[in-house]
C-alpha cells in the first residue's frame, strides 16, 4: 500500500483501470439540424439520460433492440460509460437493448460512491428497479463482475443470465497484488497503461489493445465526467476488501443457478485465470470461454469471438 500511495489514487485508477483519461466534452452539438435525418443511435451518439434512484440522479445511456430482455453492463474499477469498447457494446446492441450507467457517485451520477461491493450491488439493484426493466441480463467486467455476483445472490429473481468478464470470486487469486501492479505502471501514458494492464506483450495483443484504445476515444460529444478522487478511493477500498481471503466464497457462488458465461484471458494480470476455472467448477450452469495470449481485457482483444459466443449464450 505504501508504494501505491506515492501516486494519486484517482490518477492511477482512472488512467490504468480502463478509464482512458479523455477530457469531458461539451454537451452542445448533440442534436442534428432541423430537416436532417438523425443517424442510427450507437455507443458514440446515445444520449445521456438521468433517472431518480431513491432521490439521487443516476446517469445512463441506452440503445439497441427494444424487444427482449435488456442487458445491463457493469464496468470495472475506474470505469465510466465512456470506458466501454464500442466494438463490444455496439455488437451486443445488434440483438439486445444495451444499458450502460454510472453507479452511485461515479462520473456523471450524483451521490457518494460506497466502499463495499455489496452496497454497489444494492445501488445497481435500485437502478434496475427504478428503470422498470423487470428481469434483466447482466454483464460485469472485473469489479463489475464482483457487483454482478452480489446482485444475483441478493435479488436472484431479477436476473436472467450473467456474463462475467475477467472477474473472480471473493478472495480472487492475484487481486491482493493490485497496489503493486498499479505502482508498476506509474509514469506511463494513458495508452501505455491501458496496454500494460489489459493486454499481453505479444505483437498481436498490443495491436489489438491499440485498436481498442482508439475505439474508446470515438465518442467526442457529451463524454462522461472524470471520476473524483473520492470515488476512486472508495472503489479501490471495495476491491481490496473483495480481495481478502474468504473460505466460503466458492461455496457461496454455488447458490447461483442462472446460466453464467465466464470470459477470461489466460494471462490476466490482476485476476488470474485460476479464478475462472474455480468459478466454473462451483457454478452449476457455467460455461468458460478462455482466450489465449490475452490479458485483463480479453473480451476487447477478441471482441469478434466474444460477441459470437455471448450472443449465442444470451439467445439460448
Amino acid at each position: 500500500m505504501k508504494a501505491f500511495k506515492k501516486i494519486s489514487i484517482s490518477s492511477a485508477l482512472c488512467t490504468i483501470l480502463f478509464s482512458t483519461l479523455t477530457i469531458a466534452c461539451s454537451k452542445d452539438g448533440n442534436e442534428a439540424p432541423i430537416g436532417q435525418e438523425m443517424p442510427a443511435v450507437d455507443h458514440s451518439t446515445a444520449k445521456t439520460n438521468f433517472v431518480k434512484v431513491n432521490g439521487t440522479d443516476f446517469a445512463y445511456r441506452t440503445w439497441g433492440r427494444e424487444s427482449g430482455i435488456p442487458l445491463i453492463l457493469l464496468p470495472g474499477t475506474g470505469g465510466s460509460m465512456d470506458d466501454w469498447d464500442p466494438a463490444v457494446t455496439n455488437g451486443l446492441a445488434k440483438q439486445y437493448r444495451v444499458i450502460i450507467f454510472d453507479n452511485k457517485g461515479v462520473a456523471s451520477s450524483k451521490g457518494t460512491t460506497p466502499n463495499t461491493v455489496q452496497t454497489m450491488a444494492d445501488d445497481a439493484i435500485d437502478f434496475i428497479k427504478a428503470m422498470n426493466l423487470g428481469k434483466v441480463n447482466i454483464m460485469g467486467f472485473s469489479m463489475g463482475g464482483f457487483v454482478a455476483q452480489r446482485i444475483v445472490l441478493t435479488e436472484p429473481r431479477l436476473v436472467n443470465k450473467i456474463i462475467l468478464a475477467d472477474s473472480g470470486p471473493k478472495g480472487a487469486i492475484g487481486l491482493s497484488n493490485l497496489p503493486n501492479i498499479i505502482a508498476g505502471t506509474a509514469g506511463l501514458s494513458p495508452e501505455a497503461s491501458y496496454l500494460k494492464f489489459g493486454f499481453t506483450d505479444s505483437k498481436a495483443s498490443i495491436e489489438a489493445g491499440k485498436a481498442s484504445f482508439a475505439r474508446v476515444q470515438l465518442r467526442t460529444v457529451d463524454r462522461d465526467l472524470p471520476l473524483s478522487e473520492t470515488t476512486s478511493t472508495a472503489q479501490f477500498a471495495a476491491v481490496l476488501a473483495w480481495a481478502q481471503p474468504d473460505a466460503d466464497a466458492l461455496k457461496e457462488i454455488e447458490k447461483i443457478k442462472q446460466p453464467v458465461l465466464i470470459v477470461h484471458g489466460d494471462r490476466d494480470l490482476p485476476i488470474a485465470i485460476e479464478n475462472a476455472h474455480n468459478m466454473k467448477q462451483h457454478i452449476t450452469n457455467a460455461v468458460l470461454l478462455e482466450f489465449k495470449d490475452s490479458g485483463h481485457a480479453a473480451f476487447y482483444q477478441n471482441h469478434e469471438a466474444f460477441l459470437a459466443k455471448a450472443l449465442e449464450f444470451l439467445g439460448q
